[in-house]
């Protein structure tokens, strides 16, 4: 039975379209969320979906208590529908993840106890040694290629930015209430460096941040091209980051 009152964790999920895999990803985080010992919420930010997108997030929250849609009329980017969420949320703790469930839902409950145990911030970190991958052999060509490009710019990001994250892109993270709510109106970039962003506004104000191994699922890639072309915007990302800090923005 789940106590009444606050709830002890609220999930944030940022999707745009998908119909085809939203509705099993959404039945099996609602089963985990059921399944836990606590209070929790649901929270779908809609990022301007198509309507057959948007009708399975709707639906959902119709039949399952404690969900509900927050919906953008128009895509606005993943980071802005992050914050949305973030700040929309009543739980004590806060954890967003992706739409496609690359993590699967036991992955959050490892970000929670990060948090319950004290962090600021948990994240999680694929380049620990106890973190693991599934992926397709397709992929293998490909890993290699990501991985070196991916390593650059965490080299980058470490040296501007962030001294000690050692993997600021992955798409499962926890905040606070209190952090949540410090870090998220501050956010300036909507799209490729929201995570960078929030990232180092938590550090700016000095919160903890917990780097969690996790289990990790690739799908599908993106082209090379594609992928090469989202680290150009990110590194542009980075520059915005720097020059907002000199200008006082995230005080």
């Amino acid at each position: 039975m789940h106590s009444q009152g606050q709830p002890h964790l609220s999930v944030i999920v940022p999707a745009y379209n998908g119909e085809d895999r939203l509705p099993a990803a959404l039945d099996q985080l609602g089963a985990w969320l059921d399944a836990q010992p606590y209070e929790s919420e649901l929270i779908l930010v809609d990022d301007g979906s198509r309507p057959p997108a948007a009708k399975v997030m709707t639906d959902f929250a119709t039949r399952r208590p404690n969900t509900r849609v927050i919906r953008n009329d128009v895509n606005v980017g993943k980071g802005a529908g992050v914050a949305k969420g973030m700040l929309a949320a009543t739980g004590a703790y806060r954890v967003f993840t992706d739409a496609d469930l690359a993590y699967p839902p036991p992955e959050i409950g490892k970000i929670l106890a990060d948090l319950e145990a004290g962090a600021d911030v948990a994240i999680a970190c694929r380049v620990l040694q106890e973190s693991r991958y599934l992926m397709s052999p397709s992929f293998f060509h490909y890993l290699y290629t990501r991985h070196l490009m991916s390593r650059a710019f965490n080299r980058m990001v470490r040296l501007i930015l962030l001294r000690d994250v050692l993997d600021s892109q992955a798409g499962l993270k926890g905040y606070t209430a209190h952090a949540a709510t410090v870090v998220f109106p501050k956010l300036t970039i909507p799209r490729f460096g929201f995570d960078v962003e929030t990232l180092f506004i938590a550090q700016t104000h000095g919160f903890r941040v917990q780097q969690t191994a996790v289990h990790f699922r690739y799908d599908e890639e993106p082209t090379t091209i594609k992928f090469t072309e989202s680290v150009f915007r990110m590194m542009a990302d980075l520059v915005q980051v720097r020059l907002n800090h000199l200008r006082g923005r995230y005080r």
